[in-house]
């Protein structure tokens, strides 16, 4: 199955004293690598947060936002620092007797001073939070994974469409290069007609033992078996339950490899031409698969 890495999903949910968003974006990754942001007070539960994404994910970047809001009256209540507030009205007083200022003090001003009224610090049962949390990144990674799914398909697409046109290239390879030694041997004749001038009586017999050798040395019939088995598995891996982009990347290597030594053996001007256009083909192939799971 074919799933791309990139994609983003929200989901929200709510009970009688809690409302909660999960917002996630996925992009392209080697490995795994989750990054978590949740509000003050619930870092406990980042464990089982990437313990779960873990679950549903092999690869890629994992960013995840979550918020919560609570209605509770300790969640919302708030209190007074007296003693910071006390010290600085005392150095306000101060400031006002010393430079004999006029201004009255104001609420605003003090609350200016930060840190006189601020939450009450309360106790948080992340015991009893954790399954609506649970379910709203459950469902956020639901249609994470259906997006992905999607774009994986259309990915999917390309690649077939991809591996048909080189699997075809390779059969008109394999289909021209096994006529080659009647061309090596005229080649042959040429060259040894031009350097001697057709002063020296050519051996057909040593011309066809020296063509048969040449083309012994030039034979990609390994590469080319090599080459269409890795098409057949590439196939298989696509349409595989189980992620499969590292297992691509592999076999893409491998084809890589097989192409590039028939280019090295082929003495064949057009099959060579083939063969550059079929590694451009395995290029655009690699762009692809470096956005698969």
């Amino acid at each position: 199955m074919i799933k791309s890495m990139t994609g983003y999903a929200a989901a929200e949910s709510s009970t009688n004293e809690f409302r909660i968003c999960a917002e996630i974006r996925s992009y392209n990754s080697r490995h795994l690598d989750i990054s978590l942001r949740l509000p003050s007070g619930y870092i406990a539960l980042e464990e089982k947060l990437k313990t779960l994404i873990a679950s549903r994910t092999l690869r890629g970047r994992i960013e995840v936002h979550i918020q919560i809001e609570s209605d509770s009256e300790e969640a919302n209540a708030f209190e007074i620092n007296q003693t910071r507030a006390k010290f600085y009205i005392s150095a306000l007083e101060k400031l006002k007797s010393q430079f004999k200022l006029k201004d009255n003090m104001s609420l605003s001003l003090l609350l200016g001073a930060g840190g006189i009224i601020k939450p009450v610090e309360t106790v948080i049962d992340l015991e009893r939070i954790w399954p609506a949390v649970q379910d709203c990144v459950q469902n956020a990674l639901d249609d994470l994974d259906l997006m992905r799914k999607r774009e994986g398909d259309f990915i999917a697409q390309d690649l077939f469409a991809r591996l048909e046109s080189i699997s075809q290239s390779i059969d008109r390879i394999q289909k021209e290069s096994s006529g080659l030694i009647p061309v090596y041997q005229q080649k042959l004749k040429e060259r040894i007609s031009i350097l001697t001038q057709d002063a020296v009586e050519l051996d057909n017999g040593r011309i066809v033992q020296e063509a048969a050798i040449f083309a012994d040395k030039s034979d990609i019939s390994e590469e080319i078996v090599r080459a269409t088995s890795h098409l057949l598995q590439f196939r298989h891996f696509m349409n595989a339950d189980e992620p499969a982009g590292r297992k691509l990347n592999f076999l893409l290597q491998e084809l890589h490899r097989e192409f590039n030594t028939m280019g090295a053996k082929i003495g064949n001007a057009d099959l060579s031409h083939t063969i550059i256009e079929i590694k451009a083909e395995l290029e655009k192939v690699r762009e692809q698969i470096q956005n698969i799971e």
